[in-house]
């Protein structure tokens, strides 16, 4: 209709980045948040914290209530995949650990199947700066916008809005918005609700707020294996 603003579809695992895309979008437009459930050990701690994002969002104007999709990669990631049986990559390790292969292949392909049925055609996914992976990219994202166009009849746009930003950018930038970060949860291995504080994501998540000076308000089941390794002889700590 003339004179409304589009709405955006959001990919949101209730992830610190997805929940600050949220934010952002709603500065411009509706936002309707989509989480696609693919069978991952993670998933039913990441569904309860999207449940409280849910409430938090009601009523506060332009972020709709989160729909949930289902598209199982049980079926080919084997059961011995770390993702499958809930035991992540430690503390330290690089990124290119935690790799699922088709991740962005599967959550873009399911979630704009919705767009169309919805008639949304923006599709904003929470891609960062430094992301590693082949279905990160620019050409990649502009291949499936056309394919996906193609294929359903309908234009979907996906979008990186954050493409450019360090996760502390994304913290700042949440902050200022007045995004719920304490709802957020940043971790593969959650503990009883809590994060764990022993996987990567844990620890990027960390080392990502103390970059942006400001306090975590994540409660994690175990400190950072970092902080609480001996101090050498002669070093203050």
């Amino acid at each position: 209709m003339t004179g409304c603003p589009e709405t955006a579809a959001v990919l949101c695992s209730a992830g610190l980045d997805s929940v600050v895309l949220a934010a952002h979008e709603a500065t411009a437009r509706d936002v309707q948040p989509v989480y696609v459930s693919s069978g991952l050990a993670w998933e039913p701690a990441e569904l309860a914290r999207l449940e409280r994002l849910g409430r938090s969002w009601a009523g506060a104007g332009r972020i709709r209530p989160p729909v949930v999709l289902d598209l199982t990669m049980r079926d080919v990631y084997p059961a011995s995949h770390w993702a499958i049986r809930g035991a992540p990559p430690a503390y330290d390790t690089p990124d290119e650990d935690v790799y699922l292969a088709g991740r962005n292949i599967v959550l873009l392909s399911k979630a704009a199947v919705y767009c169309a049925g919805a008639r949304i055609h923006r599709l904003a996914i929470g891609l960062l700066a430094g992301n590693p992976f082949p279905d990160a990219t620019p050409a990649f994202f502009g291949a499936m916008s056309g394919a996906l166009s193609l294929g359903l009849a309908h234009r979907i746009d996906v979008v990186a809005p954050f493409a450019s930003l360090r996760k502390a950018d994304v913290i700042r930038l949440g902050a200022a918005l007045g995004a719920p970060l304490d709802l957020s949860l940043s971790c593969m291995s959650p503990q009883d609700g809590l994060h764990c504080g022993a996987c990567s994501k844990c620890r990027e998540r960390r080392d990502a707020f103390d970059e942006a000076g400001l306090a975590d308000p994540a409660r994690y089941a175990a400190p950072s294996p970092r902080r609480t390794q001996a101090v050498p002889p002669g070093r203050r700590p």
